[in-house]
């Protein structure tokens, strides 16, 4: 502890006070060995005396000027092993030469020569020494203390449990040093814990640049999202990297590790906390029941059965087109299953193409499922723009076969998981997801006419953050890559939601309806692009790049909008939607047509889909969902090159 606290004092000491604490102790050693040397001559302990003290300010005189000819007092732990003692013996070589010279040659009265012989010596083995004890005894600590000058220094926002449990973890960390602690409370504010003053977070600003800080830890599970939202406004200022620990719920069990520091993630900075998911409602078509998911590799699929084998359904049928996005849901549920140790419920991966009749009529007959979970689609805005047919195909034909399938094999509940660009779309993707809508709308009619037990519905929301569509993920390597950040509009803005809330309340949904329902789910505030890109630089530690900083890290580059993108999107069609027992779950009135037209509208788009006449297809598209406004040229990839050929 004492060696630790010397080397700390010396570290902190100016580089011009440490070469006189060197200067000190060599003059000390001068006077020492002058007296040793006296008293090895007359072999006997002498007082001090005058000639003590001559011998004593020659040799110091000598020494200092020598040595710092030979560059012993440029760095106090610069000279290590062999280099260190070449330097030290040439050294001594010329001062003993110059001393000896002056106490043999020139004589001093008073002074033995034989003084001018044995304190070089015994200077040499002292100089010697003194380095060799400063190596081995502080270098070690120096140079940890060193390095751990320059590790990244850290500020904790929260000096509530968590937080003492953070800085107690990161105390020896070798990769970052904890200088302090934020809080709120103005009672702690100047306060120590733990050996951590804590700040005044309004402080930050100026924290930054006294304590070297270059990230902060956000220690506060237990905070609200919009509090959340007001903290990082502050500590976005200062430009430093933001951390966080993941919420209360997820640090119920246990202590609070390292390990649980995450980089902030977009969902934090959404404005609005989730809403804990009913259980009755979670429970209602699933528990105990046979239940399958199509799309269950992709982003929304996957969350759902995820989401779902929390309420224990008998058998989780995974109905996936692609291979590895099946393996991986199917192994990572497998590892839940076990890890949990819930061995009831049965997995039962299917490769198979919601398009195909056969086969899915095939996974229905065998297995007989309550529930459907509709999630497989194509989704993204500009590839299904140029591939406009393969899009209808799959997320019209798709669905009308799944459905009908469903209904004649006696499945209970049928959720379609629709998206806000099937309201008033500009692009074909959205079309597609509002005629999927309509199909299931008729069907359900159809259904009711007929006296038929299958309830079909639809969820309807925005962006999901982290999807396999979503500007997060897309961002986040950007800024990684030194930018630039790559934006179709300035004014371009969305509706965000995490997935595991959308999955939860896509099944809850699903268990108040009645048939033919379109729900619309809560998103909250629309968020500004532009705005959400600006956030992630600065939360990152970095600034943005343009006019008013052109020394900033990180450039937004504005690229235009790609084929179908809209500046705005919505949720709603009509006005006035109702409420529903869940206060994030709406019930809307859209207008559809019935399926005995429906019927033939369809049959005829799909000649043309399967001519791929583009442009015919957005004439029929036009006709057939309300509000649809193609906005730019066609883009089919095919239809292009053949024109180019025409």
């Amino acid at each position: 502890m004492l060696s630790r606290k010397v080397a700390n004092f010396l570290v902190s000491l100016p580089r011009p006070i440490k070469r006189i604490v060197a200067v000190a102790v060599d003059g000390a050693l001068c006077v020492l060995t002058v007296w040793a040397a006296f008293d090895l001559r007359f072999d006997a302990l002498t007082p001090w005396s005058s000639a003590h003290a001559i011998a004593s300010v020659l040799s110091f005189a000598l020494g200092v000027t020598v040595f710092t000819g030979f560059g012993l007092y440029r760095a106090i732990f610069r000279y290590a092993g062999l280099p260190a003692l070449i330097t030290v013996l040439k050294a001594i070589a010329a001062y003993s030469v110059l001393y000896g010279l002056v106490m043999t040659v020139i004589s001093v009265p008073g002074i033995p020569r034989t003084v001018g012989v044995l304190q070089p010596l015994l200077l040499l083995i002292a100089i010697t020494l003194s380095r060799v004890t400063v190596r081995v005894w502080l270098g070690g600590i120096y140079r940890g203390i060193l390095t751990r000058q320059n590790l990244p220094k850290v500020l904790i926002y929260g000096a509530g449990s968590a937080g003492r449990q953070l800085a107690a973890a990161l105390k020896t960390s070798p990769e970052l040093v904890v200088v302090g602690l934020l809080d709120d409370d103005d009672r702690l504010h100047g306060q120590v814990l733990n050996g951590l003053k804590i700040y005044n977070p309004q402080d930050l600003l100026s924290l930054v640049g006294k304590l070297r800080v270059n990230q902060v830890f956000l220690a506060i599970p237990s905070v609200s999202r919009a509090r959340r939202n007001e903290i990082l406004d502050v500590v976005r200022a200062a430009h430093v990297q933001v951390r966080t620990l993941p919420g209360v719920m997820d640090l119920a069990q246990g202590r609070v590790h390292v390990s649980d520091l995450r980089e902030l993630e977009v969902e934090d900075l959404l404005g609005r906390d989730p809403v804990p998911p009913n259980p009755l409602m979670m429970g209602k078509n699933i528990t105990s029941k046979v239940v399958m998911v199509t799309g269950a590799g992709g982003s929304i699929g996957s969350e759902l059965c995820r989401q779902i084998v929390t309420a224990n359904p008998s058998t989780l049928l995974l109905v996936e087109l692609t291979e590895f996005a099946l393996y991986d849901i199917h192994y990572e549920l497998e590892q839940t299953l076990a890890e949990t140790g819930n061995e009831s419920i049965t997995l039962v991966p299917l490769l198979a193409n919601v398009r195909d009749a056969d086969r899915m009529a095939e996974i229905l007959r065998t297995w007989r499922p309550s529930t459907v979970y509709h999630a497989a689609a194509y989704k993204h805005v500009p590839l299904v723009e140029h591939n406009p047919a393969e899009g209808i195909k799959n997320n019209v034909h798709g669905t009308l076969v799944t459905a009908q399938q469903a209904a004649l094999h006696g499945v209970s509940d049928f959720v379609l998981v629709s998206t806000d660009k099937a309201v008033r779309p500009t692009n074909v993707m959205g079309a597609s997801k509002r005629l999927a809508e309509m199909v299931l709308q008729a069907q359900a009619e159809a259904m009711k006419a007929q006296g038929g037990q299958t309830r079909f519905s639809m969820v309807r929301f925005g962006n999901v953050l982290g999807s396999s569509g979503s500007v997060v993920p897309l961002f986040r390597r950007q800024i990684k890559d030194g930018g630039p950040i790559t934006l179709t509009d300035e004014r371009i803005t969305r509706y965000f939601m995490t997935i595991p809330e959308a999955a939860q309340l896509v099944i809850q949904a699903g268990a108040m309806a009645s048939g033919g329902d379109v729900f619309v789910l809560d998103m909250g505030e629309p968020v500004k692009i532009m705005d959400l890109a600006k956030r992630m630089v600065e939360l990152s530690g970095l600034s943005v790049r343009g006019e008013a900083n052109p020394e900033g890290d990180i450039e937004i580059a504005v690229t235009g909008l790609r084929p179908g993108e809209k500046l705005y999107e919505e949720l709603l069609i009509g006005d006035n939607p109702l409420p529903t027992s869940h206060k994030r779950i709406m019930k809307a009135h859209e207008e559809f047509l019935s399926w005995s037209i429906l019927q033939g509208q369809l049959a005829e788009l799909n000649k043309v889909l399967n001519a791929n006449d583009v442009p015919v297809i957005r004439s029929l598209l036009k006709g057939l969902v309300p509000g649809y406004q193609p906005d730019g040229d066609v883009v089919d990839w095919v239809w292009m090159e053949n024109e180019k050929s025409a």
